[in-house]
């Protein structure tokens, strides 16, 4: 991998973070005007279309993407997947965008505790220990037993661990399915699920939002092409460390869109958790160059 590759890929991850905060920035607007169900149906339609004809570009065709040795495990991902956006979009009605990204932001946490149970992989001692400082972090930022405990503070942590399965579930089917067959059933099986539930929820949505839900779907697929391409040009555990960002930039859009503060707890259990998580990241990253 060359230097230019590496900032490339660098940059384009920094591109992809800011994509994404936008992206829920406008999922927390429209999801507070109308129902979550229906904004998030909209846009897998939008990225089922993506996924059917980047697929229908490449060769073998549309055929070949569908062609799956794990056909089961890739319709439950994108199932899943559905499910895990619903549940951090109304996490972002309830909470704000600060907090429920702070807590989210334990999901490389939760993927390398999972990973032993999951993938049969060997988690060390060293990696444990930042797990358990990094949910130290997730206690420090849901302050339970301080004043009223609300609920509703667990929701984003339910996302986390929805979005770590998914990821350790991609992970397992790469073993055998190329990306582009997980990528095409991702967006396939989230919309098909998505419609099921969603199309009971329809609602009458006034011209400026639907622009703004316009502006949704282009940045849910500009972020997962980008990120695609982050990944093309540079080795994926070079560039990972700065998916970070996007609680940085998800904190500058809550506090100045929709006047969100930034609590001092949330603050540094969110620092707690991030230095846990790229610990984890590194210790991963070694343990792979050395062989276990």
């Amino acid at each position: 991998m060359t230097e230019q590759n590496l900032r490339l890929g660098i940059g384009l991850m920094v591109l992809t973070t800011f994509i994404f905060a936008m992206q829920d920035g406008i999922s927390r607007h429209l999801a507070g005007e109308y129902n979550v169900l229906m904004v998030v149906m909209i846009r897998f339609w939008f990225f089922a279309l993506f996924v059917v004809a980047v697929a229908a570009r490449q060769a073998g065709g549309l055929r070949r993407a569908a062609r799956s040795r794990h056909l089961a495990i890739q319709i439950f991902r994108g199932v899943l997947l559905a499910g895990e956006v619903c549940v951090m979009v109304v996490a972002f009605t309830l909470l704000g965008l600060i907090e429920s990204h702070a807590v989210f932001t334990s999901y490389p946490l939760l993927v390398a505790a999972l990973s032993g149970p999951v993938l049969g992989e060997k988690v060390g001692w060293r990696r444990w220990a930042a797990i358990g400082i990094g949910f130290v972090g997730v206690l420090i930022i849901l302050q339970p037993g301080y004043a009223v405990f609300s609920p509703a503070a667990l929701i984003p942590l339910l996302a986390a661990f929805g979005f770590a399965l998914y990821g350790l579930l991609t992970r397992y089917v790469a073993r055998d399915d190329s990306a582009a067959v997980s990528f095409f059933w991702t967006g396939v099986a989230g919309a098909a699920t998505m419609t099921l539930i969603g199309a009971w929820s329809w609602e009458a949505m006034s011209a400026p939002d639907w622009a703004w839900m316009g502006l949704l779907c282009c940045t849910a697929a500009l972020g997962h092409f980008t990120l695609i391409k982050a990944y093309e040009v540079a080795e994926a555990s070079a560039v990972q460390p700065f998916a970070y960002l996007q609680l940085v930039f998800v904190a500058i859009l809550g506090i100045l869109a929709f006047d969100e503060t930034l609590r001092p707890n949330v603050a540094a259990g969110a620092a707690l958790v991030t230095a846990a998580g790229l610990f984890t990241l590194w210790r991963t990253r070694r343990a792979e160059t050395a062989g276990g």
